[in-house]
């Protein structure tokens, strides 16, 4: 099966990119932009100068449970930059979801209680809330992170959004925000 497909098949709609929009990305900002396949997982990521930001990451249901994401994430590690990604809250009708913040969790990963994140799906036209999980090898600051994922959201998200889907996103000021009191509960800690 073609890697888009298997993303395609695990992450809800309004989550993923196009096929031609991360097949862009991967051809026309290869200094930034990974794929990293194998048999039983496709990881999608930016690497820039400070940062790291996952932005799929899959194991398939048969090698879960045997390390492989644990592997994945370890090589992300040892470039010692933060690592950014973000993850649906949990939603106790899918059990993936919570399963998935058990693991980041034994990661080492935190939840940016100070970073709001709601994007418009422009594949479902509802709004969306995500949360912004970090692994930040230097104790790097939620500020920091929240610079990083404006950062992505300009380079990764929104890359030629018109051309792709016909419309663009909100403006990264519509979509993250910062509040220097945590807004958000902390999703890592009510498992």
């Amino acid at each position: 099966m073609h890697w888009y497909e298997k993303l395609n098949q695990y992450f809800p709609i309004e989550e993923m990119k196009s096929r031609e929009h991360m097949e862009s990305l991967l051809k026309e900002r290869s200094d930034i932009y990974h794929k990293d396949e194998g048999p039983n997982h496709v990881l999608m990521y930016a690497e820039l100068d400070n940062f790291v930001f996952i932005d799929y990451l899959f194991v398939s249901s048969n090698a879960r449970g045997q390390g492989l994401g644990h592997k994945l994430l370890e090589k992300l590690k040892r470039k010692g930059k933060p690592i950014i990604l973000e993850v649906e809250p949990v939603n106790y009708d899918d059990s993936d979801t919570e399963k998935r913040l058990h693991f980041y969790k034994r990661e080492k990963f935190g939840h940016a209680g100070s970073i709001g994140y709601e994007r418009r799906s422009l594949a479902t036209n509802e709004v969306n809330k995500m949360e912004i999980l970090y692994w930040a090898p230097n104790d790097e600051s939620e500020e920091m992170i929240f610079e990083a994922m404006k950062k992505t959201y300009d380079m990764i998200h929104t890359y030629k959004d018109q051309h792709f889907y016909g419309e663009s996103y909100e403006p990264v000021e519509e979509v993250l925000t910062f509040s220097e009191e945590p807004e958000n509960k902390n999703i890592l800690e009510e498992l």
